[in-house]
């Protein structure tokens, strides 16, 4: 990006003045090297989302920000019902709610040294992966129901999990304000076999060590220990999430004209919040973020019974789980006043400071963990909110390292039995169904995962608590 094109307000924050149509100003999170590679596509599209009706503040970027449908990966606006404030589809993506659950084991990592293979063998059998991967669960319409209902809450209530996970996962486990009937016959299908797998693309399950403690208080509180084991899982609402979003987003864009709004493109399909179209797609789309906390909460569980039979010492509890591509309705500060805003986070993840009234008890004084995976081959991290995100991003971070180049790019530089046997030679045990899958998430084709979370820190968006590296990965 011709950062000429920015106004630089200090190391970490730079500005889009609003021009053309736009009615708030776009702000970029990140240093000078993270903004300079960023894609042209980036710029255009925060200016573009600044030009949604009833946004507040600004339209922002997070670090890792890259071209993205509609909105940008790592793009965060929050919008104001009563000023005509919209929803959007391509605001939040077509893998509705993927996000980031951790958990900790409490084993030495030279514990699990020893049985890492048989451990990536069992996880790998246990857990499908890969695109189209079907479980052994079957959910019939009742059954359909309920998880769109009850997400991690109800897999709790069906056996796959522990009531103190609830506390410890974004919303309790359960979105409120789901209606399944409006998810349609066509989603159900999709989903109807998919519970309990991790699908493609950058999706993962990894086992990782605890390599360095960046805040020794913040990390005690989360149960961070140093050369410790956790395992990070990673993935969404699989099909079902896919699927409406793509319904959504054709009925949004028929009917722009209806409620007189422009486009500026037709990805940024929306409607007003206060609309019949806006509920339906809140409802549905709070049925999308359930079918994914429900799929993490099994994953768990699968992960649980083989850690059972392979690393009987682990003893896997909760650290958190966290979204990152959702709408919410939060109330945040504007102009002094507590309004009730409609907050997209698409490739960004919610971060709540210390104090904040929805974190559990164990993270009040902490603020709420932020997960940030990397790659295969690279450092993930665990940051903390802190209170300065709330004026300035609405309460959000990053959400990942952030792509590099495309999919397609990545299969011109690197083949994916070669990764595999490059990266089993540091050490790290790999396990895919898809050799050109592993290729696409090469750890080259993503931006350096220290250097956006440096800058998440500079800015003030969370801080850094502990780095995280890689021991075994199962890759979708």
């Amino acid at each position: 990006m011709d950062t000429n094109r920015l106004i630089r307000k200090g190391p970490w924050e730079w500005h889009i003045a609003p021009e053309g149509g736009m009615y708030v100003p776009g702000v970029l999170y990140a240093d000078a090297a993270l903004v300079g590679g960023m894609d042209d596509k980036v710029f255009e599209q925060v200016t573009n989302v600044a030009r949604l009706p009833g946004i507040v503040k600004a339209s922002y970027a997070m670090p890792d920000a890259h071209w993205g449908y509609g909105f940008p990966i790592g793009g965060v606006a929050a919008f104001d019902p009563e000023l005509g404030g919209v929803v959007s589809a391509g605001g939040v993506g077509f893998d509705i709610s993927c996000g980031v659950r951790t958990l900790l084991t409490g084993v030495d990592s030279e514990q699990v040294e020893a049985h890492k293979a048989e451990l990536a063998d069992a996880l790998f059998a246990a857990i499908p992966a890969g695109l189209g991967s079907r479980g052994e669960i079957r959910l019939d319409e009742n059954a359909m129901d309920a998880m769109l209902s009850g997400g991690a809450d109800w897999a709790v209530r069906c056996g796959w999990g522990e009531e103190r996970d609830l506390e410890r996962i974004e919303e309790r486990g359960m979105m409120a304000g789901a209606v399944p009937a409006l998810i349609s016959a066509e989603a159900r299908k999709r989903q109807r076999a998919e519970m309990g797998t991790l699908g493609s693309g950058n999706h993962y399950l990894e086992v990782q060590r605890v390599a360095e403690i960046l805040d020794e208080p913040t990390a005690a509180a989360f149960g961070l220990v140093r050369d410790e084991v956790v395992i990070s899982i990673h993935c969404g609402s699989r099909g079902l999430g896919h699927q409406v979003g793509g319904e959504f987003l054709k009925r949004m864009a028929l009917a722009a004209h209806e409620y007189g709004i422009s486009l500026p493109e037709r990805e940024l399909a929306c409607a007003p919040i206060n609309s019949d179209l806006g509920r339906e797609y809140l409802g549905a789309m709070r049925a999308a973020i359930n079918c994914a906390l429900a799929n993490r909460q099994i994953i768990t569980h699968l992960t649980r019974e083989v850690c059972a039979g392979v690393l009987p010492a682990a003893r896997l509890t909760l650290l958190y789980d966290v979204s990152h591509n959702t709408c919410k309705e939060e109330v945040h500060e504007i102009d002094g006043q507590r309004r009730r805003l409609f907050v997209h986070r698409k490739g960004a993840t919610r971060a709540f400071g210390p104090g904040h009234p929805e974190l559990p008890g164990a993270y009040s004084g902490t603020g709420q963990p932020v997960l940030i995976g990397g790659s295969m081959g690279t450092a993930s991290y665990v940051l903390a909110g802190m209170s300065t995100s709330e004026s300035l991003a609405f309460s959000s971070a990053c959400h990942g390292a952030g792509r590099a180049m495309s999919r397609r790019q990545a299969t011109r530089h690197w083949q994916g039995r070669q990764l595999i046997d490059d990266l089993a030679a540091r050490g790290i045990v790999i396990r895919s169904p898809s050799p050109r899958g592993v290729a696409e998430e090469a750890p080259g084709a993503y931006k350096d995962v220290s250097a956006v979370v440096d800058a998440a820190e500079g800015a003030g968006l969370a801080r850094k608590v502990a780095r995280l590296v890689p021991m075994v990965c199962i890759k979708g």
